[in-house]
């Protein structure tokens, strides 16, 4: 999967579902969505393509698009791996969406939504660390009490063989 935050400003445009094929309660996240096939080696361009399809804004609206981080999560027996983007928009215009309702989110409201744990997870670390530039990969554990938990790691290129 692949899943983008904009922002302008101090805002963030989140989707709020109603349901989904898995849960049927309303909830928040980001832009994105699965990747197609041939997108598989190309996450930033399976990114892009959500955006325009579940926003209307396309890539030259887009500024400091960068991957963020790497999330790895086992769920029910299938490893599941998303990929997060940030990037600024130049302007709050956006397309009615299909896939559920847009909404700019001042960033401080954020954590307060009804979203999964992988994505406030996610979105605390960010709001922690704005100026990071690393990507880092996030897995998902549990605690001792069986609690999820996300265990950061700082990718960092080597010149080894």
């Amino acid at each position: 999967m692949a899943t983008a935050f904009l922002f302008n400003q101090d805002d963030v445009l989140m989707m709020k579902k109603a349901r989904s094929k898995l849960f049927n309660f309303e909830f928040w996240g980001g832009i994105g969505g699965h990747l197609e096939f041939e997108e598989l080696n190309f996450p930033m361009k399976a990114s892009y393509r959500e955006i325009e399809e579940e926003t209307g804004f396309i890539k030259s609206e887009i500024e400091n698009f960068r991957l963020k981080y790497i999330l790895i999560e086992n769920n029910s027996g299938e490893i599941r791996q998303q990929y997060v983007y940030f990037g600024e928009t130049k302007h709050r215009n956006y397309i009615a969406s299909d896939e559920g309702e847009l909404f700019w989110i001042d960033k401080n409201e954020l954590l307060s939504l009804h979203t999964s744990k992988l994505i406030k997870f996610t979105i605390e670390h960010y709001l922690d660390n704005p100026n990071q530039d690393d990507i880092l990969v996030g897995t998902v554990t549990v605690n001792n009490e069986l609690n999820p938990q996300i265990q950061w790691a700082t990718i960092k290129e080597t010149m080894t063989f």
